[in-house]
């Protein structure tokens, strides 16, 4: 099932691939709210079927990509995978997601490759946190390579803090293993506003 959600006219808010409005310049809100989803776009729940195209995604976007094997046991654990599909109905970015008591872990969350630098990650991140919060969970935490700076950035434009490192967590290249460092974003849930 797809769920999408049109922008107003005219609103100035940024399209995947413009570099404006949701790029790096704008401010994350205190509270994630989920975001406008350009029209034409949409967002839908990761389901068997996509197994396949975001495992192709996944391949050619990292050197030790999850397997097959990990996104159809993902589902089949009931975690919450979404997926971002363009105006032509093509999968071209997703996230993994895995609550786990009060807090919501990040997975997983990747664009294709020949789709990257044009806000979809950004995008992605803003419907992560909106569905963590959706979720009462207030607190997301996340584990990244120290060698992807351009993710880094992102975290931490959208609030995230380093909180730990897990030493050798990630293969590398020629059996070598790379630390993971662990970020983790908190918010206040509604009822605790004043």
């Amino acid at each position: 099932m797809s769920v999408e959600r049109n922008l107003p006219p005219a609103d100035g808010a940024a399209r995947p691939g413009s570099g404006q409005g949701a790029g790096a310049g704008c401010a994350w809100p205190e509270m994630p709210v989920m975001p406008s989803i350009p029209a034409g776009w949409a967002i839908g729940r990761m389901s068997a079927l996509d197994v396949e195209a975001v495992a192709e995604i996944e391949a050619r976007a990292y050197s030790h990509p999850w397997t097959r094997g990990n996104f159809e046991n993902s589902v089949k654990a009931g975690h919450i995978g979404l997926t971002l599909r363009d105006p032509g109905g093509v999968l071209v970015a997703y996230t993994v997601l895995m609550p786990v008591v009060d807090e919501m872990h990040l997975l997983n969350i990747t664009v294709d490759p020949v789709r990257q630098r044009g806000g979809l990650g950004r995008l992605l991140l803003a419907v992560a946190l909106a569905t963590s919060h959706g979720h009462h969970l207030h607190t997301m935490l996340l584990e990244v390579r120290p060698s992807n700076v351009g993710a880094i950035e992102l975290y931490r434009q959208a609030g995230f803090a380093e909180i730990g490192r897990r030493k050798g967590y990630y293969p590398a290249a020629g059996h070598a293993r790379e630390d993971a460092l662990v970020l983790r974003r908190a918010w206040a849930p509604v009822e605790a506003m004043p």
